[in-house]
């Protein structure tokens, strides 16, 4: 928007470069999520690849948010362990059995957390930091 003052044109480019921001921003979370997607991927314990597979992003455009996650039903378990091991103390005190599935009885007291989520986040913060001063600077 254009307005002209004594003879002297001023030209309103803020609603450009608000844009202009919202933009390279939603490009740095799309590249910050690829990133964590990689270092979850790398840290999933693999047997028969589901877990892994499973692991995504998606960026939020409205929130300004780039999330990961699986939507594999056992993920949280391998995440936060189970029985004695589950993180935060809420798992179960004692051993139990259980029969897979060849009917072979099996008797734990849980499995240790394997977290791969948790650090793909937290243990690359300079990472994602320059990835998103890089499109903002570049973008």
């Amino acid at each position: 928007m254009a307005k002209n003052l004594g003879g002297v044109v001023f030209n309103d480019y803020g609603q450009d470069v608000l844009d202009a921001m919202q933009d390279a921003a939603v490009r740095a979370l799309e590249r910050v999520g690829e990133q964590a997607e990689g270092y979850a991927k790398d840290l999933a314990p693999v047997d028969t690849g589901q877990l892994r597979n499973s692991i995504s992003h998606t960026v939020d455009a409205g929130e300004l948010a780039a999330y990961i996650g699986t939507n594999t039903e056992y993920a949280p378990y391998v995440e936060l362990g189970t029985g004695i091991y589950a993180g935060g103390g809420g798992g179960r005190p004692t051993p139990w059995v259980y029969q897979d599935v060849k009917s072979n009885q099996h008797k734990t007291r849980g499995n240790p957390a394997q977290p791969f989520l948790a650090p793909a986040v937290k243990d690359h913060p300079q990472t994602y930091r320059n990835i998103v001063e890089d499109e903002l600077k570049n973008g």
